[in-house]
């Protein structure tokens, strides 16, 4: 009797034993599958994020995947140093975060900072394609000498439509592939008139002047907004950074008193506090000097 009972008792056992292991090795796959699932999905975003830049103009040379690769190394690498430095988990999930989310930050300040550049080459842009169709030379003849004298990425991005140009893609295709590459309003108003231009007729060399002065006038205006509000972006800057300025110095001077912020639940919702209204300040701040035209 004690024999069946021993059996049953290990048998029990057993079976508990089995159903914690497929229990364990079901999670694990699920919980595998969602990681793999959740990478490919960042590296394919970050793929694509990269791909949308000309990593060329940037002078950068790395392909999408070889720039992922860095970045999963520096996920792993840099949080671990600044554990290693400090031993405070919050600064090391802060670093962690940060890694994640600067490849996209730096992109799309990159690919901000190219729009930029290619508005403000534009009205000198415009000013030679006239000047060349004046002196008898054909729209195609005019690109061209653009692509050989502006820099980038307004040569670029003409020399990409002359060359789809060449490969026999309709003229309209390529004037909308083209805008849709640099989504400015001054650039999609050069797009309008030289669709009109080639559907009604007329003297493109003046419009493409009259365009070129007109952008050059509007350039000026933002330069002089831009330089009125300074000041103010100056002290946004500033105030925002004072607290945080304030802070590291009195950590430096006073880390006994200090410490508290880093170590107790109140001092973590008071650095809170502190980080958030900061950035709303920020906001704020920016909201007022920045100045649609």
């Amino acid at each position: 009797m004690n024999i069946i009972k021993d059996f049953l008792s290990d048998g029990s056992y057993i079976l508990t034993l089995v159903s914690s292991f497929l229990m364990a090795v079901c999670l694990t796959y699920v919980l595998i599958d969602k990681i793999t699932s959740s990478v490919q999905n960042y590296k394919k975003q970050y793929t694509d994020t990269a791909k949308s830049v000309d990593a060329a103009d940037m002078f950068m040379s790395l392909e999408p995947n070889q720039l992922f690769t860095i970045n999963v190394i520096a996920m792993i690498v840099l949080p671990y140093f600044t554990w290693l430095l400090f031993g405070q988990m919050t600064l090391t999930m802060g670093m962690l975060i940060f890694v994640i989310l600067f490849p996209t930050i730096l992109y799309k300040y990159m690919r901000k900072q190219r729009l930029k550049l290619f508005e403000a080459q534009l009205p000198d842009g415009l000013t030679m394609i006239s000047g060349a169709m004046r002196a008898g030379a054909s729209l195609t003849i005019a690109l061209e000498s653009l692509i050989k004298e502006q820099p980038a990425p307004l040569s670029q991005e003409f020399y990409l439509f002359v060359k789809e140009q060449r490969v026999g893609v309709e003229f309209e295709e390529s004037l909308k592939k083209m805008e849709k590459r640099n989504p400015l309003p001054d650039f999609s108003m050069i797009v309008t008139a030289l669709l009109i231009n080639r559907e009604v007729g007329g003297n493109l060399a003046e419009t493409l002047e009259t365009l070129g002065a007109t952008l050059r006038r509007k350039s000026m205006m933002e330069g002089k907004i831009v330089s009125l509000t300074a000041q103010g972006k100056l002290q946004g800057v500033v105030m925002t950074g004072l607290p945080i300025l304030l802070g590291g110095l009195l950590t430096f001077l006073e880390p006994e008193a200090m410490s508290k912020l880093w170590t107790t639940n109140i001092g973590y919702l008071v650095v809170s506090i502190v980080i958030v209204m900061e950035f709303l300040g920020y906001i704020i701040i920016s909201k007022i000097t920045s100045i649609d035209v």
